[in-house]
């Protein structure tokens, strides 16, 4: 009997392994959808659509750019998570869904290490402090002057509540000791179109949505948030440099998917987002959005998804923004 036994379970392993041969050889044979948790013309939107156009070709399938926006991301993040986890539902991840929201919402909806996989990075950047050409201030510290000068009364936009420019605004005016208005918009897209209109005159805005603008005269720029600066913005300082004293705020993409995922299906992705990243063709055009290309493995994306959350809610907790 035990012999009988043996083989069976010996059975069962190459049966398991063969169908995951099958599975890996098969995979993917129907379209794959990447979902954006925000509406189009944001950072992660662009970054998004230039990995899928990449990746469809390097895997033989259409890969479809589904914007989920609502809430600072949670609402996509939520569906996906809550997907099939077959391999043709994905996440653009982003630091305001998978750092921010697990700190800033008491009830998210989900857990960014337990209900997801990760696949692998895309790259990071600066989130850019932008004002309207009529706004008085020409400094980040002309900025703070005016905002002392008239405390409550200054407004600033984001891609909505929980997003990295909500926070890293809050952030700011913790920092400079002063209070403005944050204004939450259903995306970046819409938050920088009310600023061109001068319906609000500032916004902290990932850098991919007004660096044109910018060198177009539109918006004038007044700093990055990350320790270094931008090459789209080479211009701008940043805001250690403007005088905030260890200021340090980028975003960072990633793939991710649902929590189950097989992980053929995961070393499959990872190869194509890692030859995608390596491309010229996406280097340049993710190099024009002002994103630092990082690729890394499941295991590694893992990790910083750790840190970045531990670090997000950090900032969270001193930017003074009470769990909602």
């Amino acid at each position: 009997m035990r012999g009988v036994s043996a083989l069976l379970a010996q059975l069962l392993v190459a049966l398991g392994v063969g169908s995951g041969v099958a599975g890996a050889q098969t995979y993917p044979s129907r379209t794959i959808t990447f979902v954006v948790p925000f509406p189009p013309g944001g950072s992660t939107s662009l970054v998004g659509r230039v990995i899928a156009d990449r990746m469809s070709q390097l895997l033989g399938q259409s890969i479809i750019v589904d914007n989920r926006g609502g809430a600072g991301g949670t609402v996509g993040a939520k569906a996906v998570a809550k997907s099939e986890p077959d391999g043709y539902t994905l996440m653009v991840g982003y630091t305001g869904t998978l750092a921010i929201a697990p700190s800033l919402y008491r009830s998210a909806g989900y857990d960014p290490r337990k209900d997801f996989v990760p696949i692998g990075m895309i790259g990071s950047a600066p989130s850019s402090l932008v004002v309207h050409p009529s706004f008085p201030a020409k400094t980040v510290a002309e900025a703070i002057a005016y905002a002392k000068a008239n405390p409550g009364k200054v407004n600033f936009g984001s891609a909505g509540i929980g997003t990295v420019g909500h926070i890293t605004g809050e952030y700011f005016a913790r920092a400079a000791g002063i209070r403005i208005v944050h204004i939450p918009y259903k995306g970046s897209g819409p938050a920088v179109s009310d600023l061109l209109g001068g319906h609000i005159p500032m916004s902290f805005s990932p850098i991919a949505t007004t660096a044109g603008n910018v060198k177009a005269g539109l918006l004038r720029g007044l700093a990055v948030t990350s320790v270094r600066r931008n090459p789209l913005l080479p211009d701008v300082p940043t805001m250690i440099e403007a005088g905030v004293t260890g200021f340090d705020a980028v975003l960072a993409y990633g793939l991710v998917a649902p929590a189950g995922t097989p992980r053929f299906v995961i070393d499959k992705l990872n190869a194509a987002l890692q030859t995608a990243l390596a491309s010229d063709e996406v280097k340049k055009q993710l190099e024009l959005d002002g994103t630092e290309i990082t690729p890394s493995t499941p295991e590694e994306y893992a990790d910083f998804i750790d840190k970045d959350e531990k670090k997000w809610s950090e900032l969270v907790k001193a930017s003074g923004v009470e769990p909602e």
